[in-house]
């Protein structure tokens, strides 16, 4: 058994083969993901029930078994800021870069992005609850 809280196989496995500045975008349950990623890139989908599992769940065990250097979050075209993103800071290290896109520009930069390795899908109702972490290099 390992030690790690990070136990599915296909993941490790995944995270394993990423390296520095390889891309991985955790989604929420709305985020269209059979359409609106990289063709041929790798969907692990953990959307079990509404809110389980959350996206933030996900960014915890992957921030606790990889280095994260950058995150960009979808964002909302005008009002105030999701309240998930400061759920994202918390989690986050400090060093990391924080960008923001809007909805359309999000979805062009995971359909045309080289760099994107792994989808992971999850079934967090909150809105503008996506995020693309860039892996970093271990200290």
């Amino acid at each position: 058994m390992l030690k790690t809280k990070l136990l599915h196989p296909d993941i490790i496995r995944a995270l394993a083969a990423a390296g520095h500045g390889a891309q991985i975008l955790i989604t929420d349950g709305h985020y269209p993901a059979s359409t609106k990623t990289k063709p041929g890139v790798e969907k692990i989908y953990l959307n079990i029930s509404p809110g389980l599992v959350s996206v933030t769940d996900l960014l915890q065990v992957i921030a606790d078994t990889i280095e994260i250097e950058a995150a960009t979050v979808m964002a909302p075209a005008e009002g105030p800021e999701p309240e998930i993103f400061a759920e994202f800071k918390k989690i986050l290290p400090e060093t990391a870069e924080f960008n923001r896109l809007g909805r359309f520009e999000f979805y062009d930069c995971a359909v045309d992005n080289p760099d994107l390795c792994l989808v992971l899908v999850s079934a967090d109702t909150r809105t503008y609850a996506n995020i693309l972490i860039t892996v970093g290099v271990c200290k």
